[in-house]
């Protein structure tokens, strides 16, 4: 029983590979574009392929009764056409609303049997604010208001895992909307990092502008479109919900747990 991880060495590819094997998984494939750099560990197999190139990726699929799907819209039918034709039994893919509502449509038509999860914001996005906590302890903010209930990305490596390790049909065709657990304004979840790294954070309320200019030096040309996210999601606060717990057994990380086990980012 081969269960194929792919973006294996991505932020929640890595984090999967591990909880797999803290559950028991013996069969695992990692797709990784440089194998060299991987340091996987021992016992994974470990296959060289990309989902951006599907002429890649044969070799990966053959044998493979599980999968996880890492998201890349580019060339998702192809990704699906193969691993149809491969026979993969269960699948469990990174998708969800907004951006990515047609990601998910086209996993939920697609003829494998599937879980999808689909995360709001992550909490590790969070380091966006570490170079400003580091120099000020105060973050510019625009939208201070916007209500989040951020997840952490081995919260959803975790869940992921549990799914693939036991599938329950229970779950098949599901999208879960996970969080974590709670719904905090960004004034709060700066809050709680300072709490988890010992320090007071104060958020510094400013204009759109500031706060791209603030980003910009971490995220680049990508801070106008992060702004443009919770722009867009001011009118839809996330509400947390229980479903980290329900599925694996145990709860999701808080903000302020995350931030004391990343606390050296922020130092």
């Amino acid at each position: 029983m081969t269960i194929l991880v792919t973006g294996a060495t991505g932020n929640i590819g890595r984090r999967l590979v591990d909880h797999l094997i803290e559950l028991g998984a013996k069969d695992i494939r990692a797709l990784t574009k440089n194998p060299a750099r991987a340091a996987l560990p021992d016992g994974v197999e470990v296959v060289t392929g990309f989902l951006g190139d599907p002429d890649t990726l044969p070799a990966a699929f053959e044998g493979v009764e599980r999968m996880y799907l890492a998201p890349l819209p580019s060339t998702l039918d192809a990704t699906l056409e193969m691993a149809e034709q491969a026979g993969v039994q269960y699948m469990v893919a990174l998708s969800g609303a907004g951006e990515w509502q047609d990601h998910t449509d086209k996993i939920a038509a697609s003829a494998v049997v599937h879980t999808q999860l689909g995360p709001g914001e992550f909490i590790d996005n969070f380091t966006i604010w570490a170079d400003q906590i580091r120099a000020t302890r105060t973050v510019l903010e625009a939208y201070p208001s916007v209500v989040e209930a951020p997840i952490s990305m081995d919260d959803i490596a975790r869940v992921a895992a549990s799914l693939l390790a036991e599938p329950d049909q229970t779950h098949f065709g599901m999208v879960y909307p996970i969080t974590g657990p709670q719904s905090l304004t960004r004034a709060e979840i700066a809050e709680q990092i300072g709490l988890g790294i010992g320090v007071d954070v104060a958020v510094d309320r400013c204009d759109r502008a500031a706060a791209e200019a603030a980003l910009q030096t971490t995220m680049g040309e990508y801070a106008a479109w992060y702004l443009d996210q919770l722009v867009a999601g001011a009118e839809q606060p996330q509400y947390a919900n229980d479903l980290v717990a329900e599925l694996t057994g145990s709860p999701a990380e808080s903000v302020m747990q995350w931030a004391a086990r990343n606390a050296a980012l922020f130092g």
